[in-house]
């Protein structure tokens, strides 16, 4: 095993160029990476690629088994399907992985947060002037470059101060969250960066006495410092591993933009969503994810910020919803999952670029009522981009109501009892789709709609 290591984005330059070069000169004899190894890093020429799940298009599928067989050397790439629909498809259809062309690639450069670092590079190698630019940056290119750029005495707009000298330092290139986390391992006295969490995963994989792993070595989370975006940890010698037991709450706070939906008397709201992530406890697991133990502990929530769009569901829904008995959580859940898996669709996003407030069964069964109150509501919001957003969610919100549409049209066409992964289950709801209601789903999105249930 030592010579198999870890590979993501999150770990040190200083690491990934030291694991890129030993797998160049043949020490490695292989790597587990995440899709950060997928293009734009030299490795060598590979024997072998095992892709395990399949990626979210035909293209990350042929770009992960193009990294072996280069320098017209024999070479074998394997797919491992998983359980899910897009998986299970292309093992049913697997001459349309050789077939298939690559799906379009759509920049949208309505969003702030991809247009400015663009710009502002650009800026910086040549001057812009908006109406003979315009062509390459759309009509919002006037508005950006007054408002974020510099002007001189010819009418030239040149790149900010604040991005200088090297703006494309400054520009990622991967996604738009600003926040990471760095992990530092403290054992022997040391202060070393083991690597970087970006801050949507760091609340739900770093709390005091978790088990973090890295490199195929576990490490106890000493402390855990958020207002320092820091985590200490140190090695430890354990044969268990820990799951963290935790709930978000999701409340938007100011509306900023409201939009009618059509043939209903509903309404959409986009506004400012806080997200409140609680971190209560985590289990003890053994090798077969057998819980030993159950730990409470004491942890502050975190408090995040975004944009995000909302609805609230009808009174008419809710009266037949409590008339045939149907849960109203599982109901609002399941409409949810259905909504979020058909916003590709309409906008160019990944699997949790866009989340919701996914139901526990542990606070919707429990015998004691929540002390939370809130709106019966179907909210979704921005994982990345900070307060801002990554500008997903505005997107999406002006294509609602045909959104909407398709879900129930999905929904009406799946022959499941329950739900399913083809409606309303999703397999990345972390709550394992415990709270759920297809038939309740139905008569939320019929609401919408404006249709009768």
């Amino acid at each position: 095993m030592a010579r198999v290591m870890g590979y993501r984005g999150g770990y040190t330059p200083q690491d990934r160029r030291r694991i890129e070069s030993e797998m160049f000169e043949g020490k490695l004899m292989g790597i587990i990476a995440t899709t950060a190894l997928e293009l734009g890093v030299d490795i060598g020429s590979l024997d072998a690629v095992l892709t395990v799940g399949f990626p979210y298009t035909i293209a990350n599928l042929r770009q992960q088994s193009g990294r072996a067989g280069r320098r017209n050397k024999d070479s074998l790439s394997v797919l491992i399907g998983d359980c899910f629909p897009s998986d299970q498809y292309y093992m049913n259809n697997p001459d349309e992985i050789f077939t298939k062309p690559n799906c379009e690639l759509q920049v949208d450069l309505q969003n702030m947060l991809v247009l400015e670092g663009h710009v502002q590079c650009a800026a910086y190698e040549m001057p812009i002037r908006p109406d003979e630019d315009a062509i390459y940056f759309r009509k919002n290119l006037a508005e950006v470059a007054e408002e974020r750029l510099v002007k001189d005495g010819l009418g030239f707009y040149h790149c900010s101060e604040r991005y200088r000298p090297t703006p494309s330092k400054l520009v990622a290139i991967r996604d738009t969250e600003e926040d990471h986390f760095a992990i530092i391992d403290i054992s022997h006295g040391k202060n070393i960066v083991l690597e970087e969490l970006e801050a949507s995963r760091a609340f739900f994989t770093l709390y005091d006495g978790g088990i973090f792993l890295h490199q195929g070595n576990t490490y106890l989370v000493k402390e855990f410092l958020p207002e320092r975006k820091i985590a200490k940890v140190e090695l430890v010698k354990v044969d268990w591993t820990t799951q963290q037991r935790d709930y978000t709450d999701i409340d938007p706070i100011e509306t900023e933009a409201i939009r009618r939906i059509p043939n209903s008397l509903s309404r959409a709201f986009f506004g400012a969503i806080k997200i409140q992530q609680n971190v209560f406890g985590f289990f003890k697991l053994d090798k077969k994810r057998r819980i030993l133990d159950a730990i409470q502990v004491d942890n502050p929530p975190i408090i995040l910020y975004s944009k995000g769009m909302w609805l609230d569901v009808p009174k008419i829904a809710l009266e037949i919803l409590v008339q045939k008995r149907l849960n109203i959580a599982g109901a609002i859940h399941a409409a949810e999952h259905a909504v979020l898996s058909l916003m590709p669709n309409f906008v160019i996003s990944m699997p949790g670029d866009v989340r919701t407030e996914c139901k526990a069964g542990t606070k919707e069964f429990a015998q004691k009522e929540t002390s939370r109150k809130r709106p019966a509501r179907l909210t979704f919001y921005d994982a990345k981009g900070g307060a801002s957003g990554s500008g997903i969610s505005t997107k999406a919100f002006e294509f609602i109501d045909l959104l909407l549409k398709q879900a129930l049209r999905r929904i009406e066409g799946c022959h499941c009892y329950e739900g399913c992964v083809e409606c309303v289950a999703s397999e990345n709801c972390k709550h394992a789709n415990e709270v759920m209601s297809k038939a309740g789903s139905e008569v939320i999105l019929k609401s919408f709609a404006g249709f009768g249930n």
